[in-house]
């Protein structure tokens, strides 16, 4: 080589280096595939810092209590009685969860009845996660003394709520709609004082532009100082939550059971922390969580195992930066086409999601994770949802067992081809039939499970 070929070749490595500590590129996987003015980069980008939010309690309750709570706000005066209108998949999801700070309490009336006697309007899905001593007693007091009236809301959008409050003189409306925290409008009286606008069958925000190779180029390209706050956020509490549901006794304790039983095997205790974390929020743990496509389960189960297999092969930071970039644009994409609320469970997607971060700490590329994806789902595709409750933790492990497994499959050179069932050939091809089966195909599954539940079958 001659020096001048030599003075350019160091001069580009000294480029490059410059550009991956200024957080320009990353030379992870030779990445030079999506850059940062492209549109679907800040996409992603805002993707992640809309959905990666904080909720205190299972979103379905909370989302209630926030309702509640806007509408007391708006109401000023003592509330004289309650309705609450809710769709099935609300009522299903609300039913057998502990609404958190109200020393135990379930269901709707409770959720409602928390947001009128202690809930910040201002503070969204955190709503009730400042509670003092006199409160809850008020709360208990309220239940007792004002009569509250539930009936289910018949609507074609899954995620469907409406509270009114009256007072002897006034009334005040709120709906929320299609996203647990967004208000479609707020009535007084009867007249309009707030317009949300349009809302979205399945979801507020469009995430229609994802693809898998998108979403691994822009994990492998990402400048992390654009998503570090989301995901720091995501790792302190979501690993919060998981170390106590691990400590101390909650639900069925299907996290605590599963380290028991084989409390050196990696991918056992990522199951087992991502469960205790379930078994924690779903019976009442005051802890706040980072969701995912409306869900704390989602939100727990794409970033626990993750972070958990990181830490235990002592990878760096940036490497689990970016696996909790696919886990979690993973987990949106699938969840995207088949809406917030159905009969097909949750975790499944998140299961897989995270599997497909695992596979990328292991070193996997586009090819492995879109096996990964293609294999998991079509394991465990048709886990239904009946409702938020304990039980949901054991649905986190067995979703997680079978993305790994899924993985496992591709290194072993196995897979799920073309034609076997609900997979196609194409990842994004695969991904939409699930959509479809979710979305259209359980929609009478989920009316019977909500009929079951609710005793309402004859």
């Amino acid at each position: 080589m001659s020096n001048k070929n030599w003075t350019l070749f160091k001069f580009r490595i000294i480029v490059l280096k410059l550009l991956k500590i200024y957080g320009k590129i990353s030379l992870a996987k030779g990445c030079l595939t999506m850059n940062q003015s492209d549109i679907n980069y800040q996409n992603y980008v805002n993707a992640l810092k809309n959905e990666l939010v904080p909720a205190m309690g299972c979103t379905e309750p909370i989302a209630i209590a926030y309702c509640a709570a806007t509408a007391f706000k708006n109401l000023g005066e003592n509330c004289a009685r309650v309705l609450i209108e809710a769709s099935g998949n609300i009522i299903k999801n609300v039913k057998s969860v502990t609404v958190p700070n109200t020393d135990g309490l379930k269901g709707i009336e409770a959720a409602a009845a928390a947001g009128i006697v202690a809930g910040d309007a201002d503070k969204k899905l955190e709503v009730i996660s400042q509670v003092s001593k006199e409160q809850k007693e008020n709360i208990h007091s309220f239940l007792k003394s004002v009569p509250i009236t539930v009936k289910p809301l018949d609507s074609v959008i899954p995620l469907d709520l409406i509270v009114t409050l009256h007072s002897e003189s006034h009334s005040v409306s709120v709906r929320i709609a299609g996203g647990h925290d967004h208000i479609l409008w707020i009535k007084k009286d009867g007249e309009l004082i707030f317009d949300g606008k349009t809302i979205s069958e399945s979801s507020t925000v469009d995430h229609s532009f994802m693809r898998v190779k998108d979403i691994i180029d822009f994990a492998n390209c990402a400048n992390l100082e654009d998503v570090k706050e989301t995901l720091d956020r995501q790792i302190s509490y979501n690993m919060a939550i998981a170390q106590k549901g691990i400590t101390e006794s909650y639900g069925a304790n299907i996290g605590k059971i599963l380290l028991e039983r084989n409390p050196d095997n990696l991918l056992n205790k990522a199951k087992a922390y991502a469960a205790a974390g379930s078994d924690a929020r779903m019976s009442g743990c005051e802890l706040p969580v980072i969701i995912n496509s409306g869900s704390g389960n989602q939100g727990m189960t794409a970033s626990i195992p993750v972070i958990v297999w990181a830490r235990e092969k002592n990878l760096s930071l940036e490497k689990l930066y970016r696996a909790l970039l696919i886990s979690n644009l993973i987990t949106m994409h699938l969840k995207y086409g088949i809406g917030k609320l159905s009969a097909y469970c949750g975790v499944v997607s998140a299961g897989v999601g995270a599997a497909c971060g695992i596979c990328y700490l292991e070193g996997g590329d586009l090819h492995a994770i879109s096996h990964t994806l293609v294999n998991g789902i079509a394991m465990i595709s048709g886990t239904v949802c009946d409702g938020a409750k304990p039980s949901c933790a054991a649905k986190i492990a067995s979703a997680l067992e079978a993305g790994y497994l899924g993985y496992e499959m591709y290194k072993n050179g196995q897979q799920f081809k073309d034609g076997e069932g609900i997979v196609t050939k194409g990842v994004e091809n695969t991904i939409r039939n699930i959509s479809l089966l979710a979305k259209e195909g359980m929609k009478e599954t989920d009316k019977e499970i909500i009929e079951i539940m609710t005793g309402n079958r004859c």
